[in-house]
């Protein structure tokens, strides 16, 4: 099942992040943040934006969330998206189909573009965001220093509604009352969008 993330469901979330912080560089932190940082993170979020999960008989295994890139008003249709899976269901294509819900509830806000900042290298990663429709944008080379190395970043891009002129951003809130409970059933048996 995948739903909107609750308040109740951060320490279940910050569990699976707190792997990638301690033992992963696809996060730069260094340090895990507290339950309560966590929750106001999502709270700020959630305010504009989805944050889903990804549950199987009510163990949350991934979750993913689109953020706003840049505060200028000019990027306003623009997001960084992120997923992150528990380690042991890898590869079972949890984090595509949270992100092709994402990317359904994020055309319903008029959201243009959705950009990903891998760690690189990250080739599973960046495979499935190429699969997923994405372009590479930008490389950085040396931008982060995390378990004693320096490592790249790279910038990927998904055009998710024309270039037209854009309507106003619409809040999640507005429309979330219509949206299944579990949001997969927006999704195929393929687990493609349903158009």
């Amino acid at each position: 099942m995948i739903r909107l993330a609750t308040k109740q469901d951060a320490a279940s979330i910050l569990a699976i992040y707190a792997e990638y912080v301690l033992h992963d560089s696809a996060t730069f932190e260094y340090e895990v943040p507290s339950l309560t940082e966590f929750e106001q993170r999502m709270e700020v979020i959630q305010q504009v934006y989805p944050y889903l999960v990804y549950e199987e008989e009510g163990n949350i295994l991934g979750y993913a969330y689109a953020h706003r890139y840049k505060e200028r008003a000019a990027y306003q249709w623009d997001v960084e998206l992120s997923v992150y899976v528990n380690k042991d269901v890898h590869g079972k294509g949890i984090g595509s189909m949270l992100y092709k819900v994402l990317f359904i509830l994020l055309k319903k806000q008029q959201v243009h573009h959705a950009y990903a900042c891998i760690t690189s290298p990250n080739p599973k990663s960046e495979r499935m965001h190429e699969r997923l429709g994405f372009q590479l944008v930008a490389r950085f080379p040396h931008t982060g220093y995390k378990f004693d190395k320096w490592l790249d970043v790279v910038w990927m891009d998904k055009e998710l509604l024309s270039p037209d002129v854009p309507q106003p951003i619409v809040p999640l809130a507005s429309f979330i009352e219509k949206l299944p409970k579990d949001l997969s059933e927006l999704l195929n048996k393929d687990n493609e969008p349903i158009k």
